[in-house]
């Protein structure tokens, strides 16, 4: 067994969640492929594949439990993340990933080819500029600087009535909860134990007034 599935195996195992073998190969296999390609093509500044499987995997799938529908859309998506160890760990759902950079879709491309991951679409486009034929139940992401801007980009994605926006954050972000527009209101704070990471992680879950 290699490293890196030892050091999944052991992560895995200060959490809640149950994840199949073939789902711990295909999380280690994505985080093979990142560190490939990471060295041509600067995907992630995280360099060692033992903290990607930290700062990376174990943070994006954590958040697997508070996932509520089928259909998902991850913008900024950068590598795939939180959307591929999301898509692998929720066969079930459907995941849109979305990044404005050809390479970081290419990658993404490659990713859902190799490791056989047939739930996900790969977009490239401009958040703003996206305008899929359904709506989504959620809306993630990780990589936005603001909770308002994510919100007002993102704004026409969720389901009218049912659609959430699911933001991850480290700290609290009482400061950014404030400067909120009138018309989006917060839902839930989790407080996210992802092990071995250092900081504070939060999964906040918003949605439209009324």
């Amino acid at each position: 067994m290699s490293a890196l599935r030892e050091k999944l195996d052991h992560l895995l195992s200060q959490t809640d969640l149950e994840v199949s073998d073939k789902q711990r190969g295909q999380l280690v296999g994505y985080v093979e492929l990142l560190n490939k390609w990471n060295k041509a093509y600067n995907l992630t500044s995280v360099r060692d594949p033992m903290d990607m499987l930290t700062k990376h995997i174990l943070d994006s799938v954590i958040v697997s439990t508070h996932l509520q529908g089928k259909r998902f859309i991850d913008v900024g998506t950068g590598p795939g993340l939180p959307g591929i160890p999301l898509s692998i760990m929720n066969p079930d759902c459907e995941f849109f990933l979305l990044d404005s950079l050809g390479k970081r879709i290419r990658f993404i491309k490659q990713v859902t080819h190799e490791l056989g991951i047939k739930n996900v679409t790969p977009v490239q486009s401009r958040v703003e500029e996206f305008q899929p034929e359904e709506k989504f139940d959620g809306v993630l992401s990780r990589a936005f600087a603001s909770m308002t801007d994510m919100v007002e980009w993102c704004h026409h994605l969720p389901k009218e009535q049912s659609g959430v926006f699911l933001a991850l954050k480290g700290q609290h972000p009482r400061d950014e909860i404030d400067l909120l527009p009138e018309w989006c209101s917060v839902v839930d704070i989790q407080v996210l134990d992802v092990p071995e990471l250092e900081g504070d992680r939060h999964l906040v879950t918003l949605s439209r007034q009324g």
